[in-house]
């Protein structure tokens, strides 16, 4: 079996006033370290992760980079800088120093605006990306695709990766018009996409495979074999599945695919796009 790079994760030290999103009931509420995903690998053969930003602040970039110091198998990571303001390129200089820095990411899900990511300022630190050699991951809600696809569409240049397959809803088993859009977006080579945080979009406590092929094989179509990756969301993915049953959904969704395809999905892709040169 393919050992994979995780290139969806994330890290925290729990507390209410920092992570407002987790909800009282939810069995998240507690300090997630590497330490803790590592025993996840003990059954499933993941050998690497590119860790995400949870929360917006730079105190947190700067801890994950520090994660990724003291834990080899952290290959990468995602962080936070404020994209609008006017010290970006201090930020940018600042965490670029760090060879596992490697990309950027902003939670435009919770923007109220669904055209947040089309304003002057945001679109002019996108466009300072390029020049650090850093992705941008895209954190989005299906109503928010269309902005999505003119974001892509004015910077060619721009490597993006789309989370989370942008949510969309699948416990309602809605498909349209998400679909048409992610054809849309799949469009732009400069665009992948993440076969991750699936799980908790669809019934936390009943989900099947079944219920996410539609979904799967809209982006498998569209991205190919060369721009989709792996990605486990852990510890978000708790609240629907293990680690283990998120792994084997995902190797579910690609069952068909040759040994080579498989391995570009689980391995190489994220190594390439992140550029995660470490062996």
């Amino acid at each position: 079996m393919i050992e994979a790079i995780d290139a969806h994760q994330h890290y925290w030290t729990y507390s209410a006033s920092e992570y407002p999103w987790i909800q009282a009931d939810w069995p998240i509420r507690k300090d997630f370290l590497p330490t803790d995903l590592a025993k996840e690998w003990e059954a499933v053969p993941v050998g690497g992760c590119v860790a995400v930003q949870a929360r917006q602040s730079l105190e947190e970039t700067r801890w994950l980079l520090e994660l990724a110091d003291q834990f080899d198998f952290v290959r990468g990571v995602v962080g936070w800088v404020e994209l609008r303001s006017d010290k970006l390129e201090e930020q940018l200089r600042q965490f670029s120093s760090h060879p596992k820095f490697v990309g950027v990411r902003h939670v435009v899900q919770d923007e109220p605006n669904d055209d947040f990511m089309l304003g002057e300022a945001f679109q002019r630190g996108i466009g300072r990306l390029a020049e650090f050699d850093l992705t941008y991951d895209i954190l989005i809600y299906p109503r928010q695709l269309p902005a999505a696809i003119r974001l892509v569409e004015r910077f060619p240049h721009q490597p993006f990766v789309l989370d989370h397959l942008a949510k969309p809803l699948i416990k309602e088993r809605k498909i349209d018009p998400w679909k048409a859009q992610i054809r849309e977006l799949a469009s732009f080579p400069n665009v992948q996409c993440k076969l991750s945080g699936v799980v908790t979009e669809a019934d936390w406590h009943q989900w099947k495979a079944d219920d996410f092929r539609p979904y799967f094989d809209v982006v498998s179509e569209c991205f190919g074999s060369d721009r989709l990756m792996f990605g486990s969301d852990w510890p978000v993915c708790l609240l629907a599945g293990s680690y283990e049953r998120v792994h084997s959904l995902a190797r579910s969704a690609i069952a068909s695919w040759p040994e080579e395809d498989a391995e570009k999905f689980f391995r190489r892709n994220a190594t390439r796009f992140y550029g995660l040169d470490q062996p």
